[in-house]
């Protein structure tokens, strides 16, 4: 079995040393150089992107920079947004559904590292996936860690450090993130009715 292949199993693995990841993760850091010094929103960009990445959805926007170790363990949606700044840590699949939404300066840890420090000094390490349901929004600074699953339609507090999966329909916030409350009609926001900041932050953490 190859480090890779050990790797997509879910064992440890060496993560340091192998020509073939090593490898893969120089390719991943060509294509991102190339992609981040490209003006926003030039054309170019989603070329590169389709290269880079696992699989990128129809009318997906991702904004530049962007990070990830591989790329091609990332795999975005349809009619999803990624903002500024995102960094995958994509040694197993990063699967973001459709319609999600990404904040600023998110995080996508997958890599798992030994406990015992002769280990880590070795180079081994393992990794778990991540998959964001349909309609999620991460709020800027979310840290996603791994294996953690997160159901459709929830939204994720600015900052949160999200360390075990979360349900559908939940608002949830903090460090570590915890579930405030579900999401329901209440939250449609009337049409025509400007809402101040403190007014929606209100109601978006009334138990």
């Amino acid at each position: 079995m190859t480090e890779k292949e050990k790797c997509a199993s879910g064992y440890l693995y060496d993560a340091n040393n192998d020509p073939e990841l090593l490898a893969e993760r120089a390719a991943c850091g060509r294509l991102l150089q190339q992609l981040n010094a490209l003006p926003r929103c030039d054309e170019r960009q989603g070329a590169i992107l389709r290269r880079l990445l696992g699989s990128v959805g129809k009318r997906t926007v991702i904004v530049t920079p962007l990070w990830c170790d591989y790329g091609s363990n990332v795999f975005v949606g349809d009619d999803a947004f990624v903002n500024m700044g995102c960094t995958f840590l994509d040694e197993a699949p990063v699967r973001l559904g459709k319609r999600v939404f990404v904040g600023p300066n998110c995080s996508f840890y997958t890599a798992l590292h030994p406990l015992d420090a002769r280990q880590r000094a070795a180079g081994l390490e393992y990794a778990s996936a991540i998959r964001i349901g349909d309609d999620v929004w991460l709020g800027g600074g979310v840290t996603i860690l791994p294996g953690v699953e997160i159901g459709e339609r929830t939204v994720i507090g600015a900052g949160s450090v999200v360390t075990r999966s979360m349900p559908a329909g939940v608002v949830a916030v903090g460090n570590p993130c915890r579930v405030i409350r579900p999401i329901t009609e209440a939250d449609v926001l009337p049409e025509g009715v400007k809402l101040t900041d403190q007014a929606a932050c209100e109601a978006a953490e009334k138990p």
